[in-house]
């Protein structure tokens, strides 16, 4: 589920948009916890890369990925 401290996460969003990014397991937790609750207005992710400030409104699903997937072989 975590990769050097992150969470990858895929938001679906009206329009067709799909975001995949990883963030800290407490953005992910923050996300999934206001949008079962049906909360409005924005939410702050950190992320690896940078913030992201997702308008909730706009969100049709997410999903957060139990584990990273890699294709190829270990070394």
């Amino acid at each position: 589920m975590v990769d050097n401290g992150f969470v990858r996460v895929e938001i679906g969003l009206d329009g067709g948009q799909i975001l995949s990014i990883l963030v800290t397991p407490a953005s992910a937790d923050a996300l999934e916890a206001s949008l079962a609750a049906g909360a409005l207005g924005a939410l702050g992710l950190e992320a690896q890369d940078g913030n992201i400030l997702l308008v909730l409104s706009r969100v049709l699903y997410a999903k957060r990925f139990a584990r990273e997937t890699r294709v190829g072989f270990e070394a």
